[in-house]
């Protein structure tokens, strides 16, 4: 029942975000939420700032129908829903500093006094001090809370940064309070993922919607009223964990404010020298900046999760090491105008060689027709690669081909989306199934095969990639960054078996099919009758096995 929780939730979250974001944009100027670009910003047109709202109805509405018993998480839902009340009105009315603040500590007041979150031990930073005094304790937790909630919400200046930062931290939490039995905050951090991951498709770069003060503050707020409960809660993680896995943005925040205040200017007014755009100062590409703050964030939540369990002071010198790394490189890089010119070999020698042979096709006609018919020859291998099917299975099945047959009929346009739909839900069903439960015929040598067999489609999804003569198919996002470093490094830190599968080979074929996928999509121009034909003869293939074993 908890598990269904858990993927309900997440399912949940992530549809809702995707299903409002285009109503919401298309309600962005009636609703007076568009940014407008001036010359401290990155865009230079008008932008729907109105995902963070979309994203709290994602992550709040699933709590509504799990409806919680849990008193912390039900104050972290009504300090939440005073957030986005009051971002959503800076979005729309830009109310300003001091309402921004009175908000966020109506917020804090409500977690703290109703949820009982508290900082009530800095564990061994101070040995003759077991417990701090209660006036001590609310100061020092609303302080933090304000704080990580502004922290995150200045760090929302580069399409997909905020997000990428967030849901990294978000999958460290909501395993280590899954282990910990933690049921409700573990539900809210997968509720908070699905509804990023949503957020994500339409705000990678180029973005064509922000999350705003909204989803900002929203992420803020969420993301250190959970990792304080969390580490104050377990009586086994550090209380410094949170200190670790918000690190980066905290950082960040306080090295511009301490900047402004040595210029003689407000620490709240607005400039261009947070590290994203000193990133971009040195030469770094929009997208590149964006990637080397998902590495240094990841690198964060990696250490937070191996040093959970140490010493105070452990982490505490840990974290003063790696902002000193950071300040240190940025100050050595200004002194001495350091700046990160694209290499002029790899501009006018290697771009020449790649043109020449993209220019001859040669490549691109072998690797992409490899790629499609792989695809599809490996995903109908897989629907025959694992040994039972559920009950349920052949009406799914059924479902799913009289959809596909009837859906262009009906509605010619929704044909394409519905059908991505199916494939995103099928293939990890399909997929697990031949990790858990494989086919008798799925021996030594054919598992070695098929595995091979993924290496091969994913060379050929690369060299399609790279030789690709399309301005509008697939492109590499930061995105990708995300999904890579959660199929790696998840199995690497929680351990490679779950119930006797392999996390780590999961989810490498995972992520091949799905971008072989996107790519095959994003190269052919008849993308509905590729993804029509593929999927009929998929269902067709689970129905058939399915009836049969039924019969």
């Amino acid at each position: 029942m908890v598990d269904m929780i858990y993927l309900s939730t997440l399912l949940l979250s992530l549809f809702l975000t995707l299903s409002l974001i285009p109503i919401l944009k298309s309600m962005a100027g009636t609703l007076h939420v568009l940014d407008v670009p001036n010359e401290r910003k990155v865009h230079q047109a008008p932008v729907p700032k109105i995902g963070g709202l979309a994203m709290a109805f994602g992550i709040l509405c699933p709590f509504l129908v799990w409806n919680p018993s849990d008193r912390v998480v039900t104050s972290i839902i009504i300090g939440a829903s005073v957030i986005v009340v009051f971002g959503y009105l800076d979005d729309a009315r830009d109310l300003g500093y001091a309402a921004k603040f009175f908000g966020q500590l109506l917020a804090a007041g409500m977690v703290v006094g109703k949820g009982g979150v508290n900082i009530v031990s800095t564990g061994d930073l101070f040995p003759f001090l077991s417990k701090l005094p209660p006036a001590v304790s609310l100061i020092l937790t609303v302080l933090a809370i304000v704080g990580v909630t502004n922290a995150i919400n200045l760090s929302d200046g580069l399409d997909g940064l905020a997000g990428g930062i967030v849901i990294l931290s978000f999958l460290c939490l909501s395993y280590l309070a899954y282990t910990l039995g933690m049921t409700g905050v573990s539900v809210m951090s997968l509720a908070v993922i699905g509804a990023v991951f949503g957020f994500l498709r339409f705000n990678t770069h180029p973005a064509s919607i922000f999350m705003g003060d909204t989803g900002s503050q929203l992420l803020g707020f969420l993301s250190v009223t959970l990792a304080i409960h969390v580490s104050q809660g377990s009586g086994t993680i550090s209380p410094l964990f949170p200190l670790i896995l918000l690190g980066f943005p905290i950082l960040d925040t306080l090295s511009v404010m301490m900047g402004r205040l040595m210029k003689g200017k407000s620490p709240f007014k607005a400039d261009k020298t947070h590290f994203h755009h000193r990133l971009m100062a040195l030469g770094f590409r929009h997208s590149e900046a964006v990637c080397l703050v998902y590495v240094l964030q990841a690198f964060l939540v990696c250490s937070a999760f191996l040093l959970r369990y140490h010493s105070e002071w452990i982490l505490l010198m840990y974290y003063l090491g790696f902002s000193s790394a950071i300040l240190g490189f940025f100050q050595l890089a200004d002194h001495r105008g350091w700046r990160i010119s694209q290499s002029e070999y790899y501009e006018m020698r290697m771009k020449g060689v790649f043109r020449k042979v993209r220019d001859r096709h040669l490549i691109i006609r072998i690797a992409f027709p490899c790629l499609t018919y792989g695809f599809i020859a490996l995903l109908m291998v897989s629907c025959m690669g694992f040994e039972t099917l559920p009950g349920y299975a052949p009406l799914v099945a059924g479902c799913v081909l009289a959809s596909v047959l009837l859906v262009p009929k009906v509605k010619s346009d929704w044909s394409f989306w519905v059908n991505r739909l199916f494939y995103y839900a099928a293939i990890p069903f399909i997929l697990y199934g031949v990790e858990s439960d494989g086919a008798a015929w799925m021996g030594e040598t054919a598992r070695m095969l098929y595995n091979g067999a993924y290496g091969l489609l994913a060379l050929f999804m690369i060299m399609t990639l790279k030789f690709t003569r399309r301005k509008k198919g697939f492109k590499a996002t930061p995105l990708d960054f995300i999904i890579l470093f959660i199929s790696i490094a998840l199995p690497l830190l929680v351990g490679y078996e779950i119930k006797g599968i392999n996390l780590l080979t999961l989810s490498v074929h995972l992520i091949v099919m799905l971008f072989s996928f996107e790519m095959v999509v994003g190269e052919l121009r008849k993308k509905h009758l590729f993804i029509n034909r593929t999927l009929a003869a998929m269902c067709i293939v689970l129905f058939v096995r399915s009836a049969g074993a039924f019969l």
